[in-house]
């Protein structure tokens, strides 16, 4: 008896090893799970549903009631790729455009990045390099320290008080570039920088090295000297998988894991909340447009400190989270009142995402 007992002993810790094997290996295989990617040449998306990913499913008719509440248009949670939550509102509809605002600045970012990346141009070689001298009415010797990263990182020095307008006689010195933080349409600029490098019209180099490697839609748009970008919803959130994903779509390489680093990271010393484009949470201080102020404390205090986010006026919104494996969208009109980036709204609809997820 004692025999049989010993025996019976030894199968069932053997099945129970075996057990727990398995279980680790499932649990490995769906932490290591490969981030999903919609095809370029088509309109289906794989879904992944919040009962899956034991979110608060009773927290999600309050968050769209919100949204809808503060004039959005529209509204996507991407889980790893996989949409979780995709809700219309206010006479939108998945075909109809918005306009990015300034959200849009980090296409250009991200498309300097690849003309870097293909040997093109150096953000770090000054501006007149490409454009040749007089592109602004400083003196030779202040223009021609401004590089093209300069522009990225909003610390030109250029006068950011004359309007939007960039024709040299509105782009005028007002201090050394690195000294001043300040939010300035001069970083259009950079588009011309990237056309000139490459001697390429700039909406047919974003097209075919960005837009069309990602299967996106929607167009530049022209209008009081500024260059905004027109798309559906899906677009915004396939560019905003393509930075969550490291520059990578579906296993090619876009724009390089490096330049990401830098662009999603502090560029320069005046405002830590801002890379190239992109701006950034869980720092310790940030600074707003048309504003010299420092403001103590992280930039959306609900949100992850990992965060990072391209801000456009009427609070377009794109929010990454690599700690979270998120990508939100908002599009819409002003949730309160007229802003040109960050507003209250941010940290008021993560308490609401927050609700949701935790």
């Amino acid at each position: 008896m004692k025999s049989f007992y010993y025996i019976h002993l030894f199968f069932t810790l053997f099945l129970l090893s075996c057990s727990s094997e398995n279980k680790s290996i499932t649990e490995e295989e769906h932490t290591t799970e490969s981030t999903y990617f919609p095809s370029i040449n088509s309109d289906v998306w794989e879904t992944k549903s919040i009962n899956d990913l034991n979110w608060n499913a009773n927290e999600l008719q309050p968050l769209l009631d919100y949204l809808e509440e503060k004039n959005s248009k529209s509204f996507i949670i991407l889980h790893d790729g996989k949409l979780v939550v995709e809700h219309y509102m206010n006479d939108h509809s998945s075909t109809k455009s918005w306009y990015w605002a300034s959200a849009g600045k980090t296409l250009t970012a991200a498309t300097a990045g690849i003309a870097q990346d293909q040997g093109f141009l150096n953000i770090n070689i000054k501006v007149s390099d490409y454009l040749g001298t007089g592109w602004t009415s400083a003196t030779i010797e202040k223009e021609n320290l401004i590089t093209s990263k300069n522009l990225l990182s909003m610390n030109s020095g250029l006068d950011d008080s004359l309007g939007d307008d960039v024709t040299p006689e509105n782009l005028q010195y007002i201090a050394d570039p690195n000294s001043r933080w300040a939010y300035h349409n001069v970083y259009i600029k950079t588009q011309d920088v990237v056309a000139a490098a490459t001697s390429q019209n700039w909406d047919t180099y974003f097209s075919e090295n960005l837009k069309d490697k990602i299967g996106m839609s929607g167009q530049w748009i022209s209008l009081n000297n500024l260059s905004v970008y027109w798309s559906n919803t899906r677009s915004m959130a396939r560019f905003g998988l393509l930075m969550y994903a490291k520059g990578t779509w579906d296993e090619t390489q876009i724009i390089s894991e490096a330049f990401l680093n830098e662009a999603t990271n502090t560029s320069q010393n005046i405002n830590e909340a801002y890379g190239y484009l992109w701006w950034l949470n869980g720092k310790s201080s940030y600074h707003l447009p048309q504003s010299q102020l420092e403001f103590n404390g992280k930039l959306i205090p609900n949100a992850p400190d990992d965060m990072y986010a391209a801000l456009g006026k009427n609070d377009q919104k794109i929010y990454v989270v690599p700690s979270k494996k998120l990508v939100i969208i908002r599009m819409g009109n002003a949730a309160d009142s007229e802003n040109f980036a960050l507003s209250s709204f941010d940290n008021e609809l993560w308490s609401k995402i927050n609700a949701l997820i935790e």
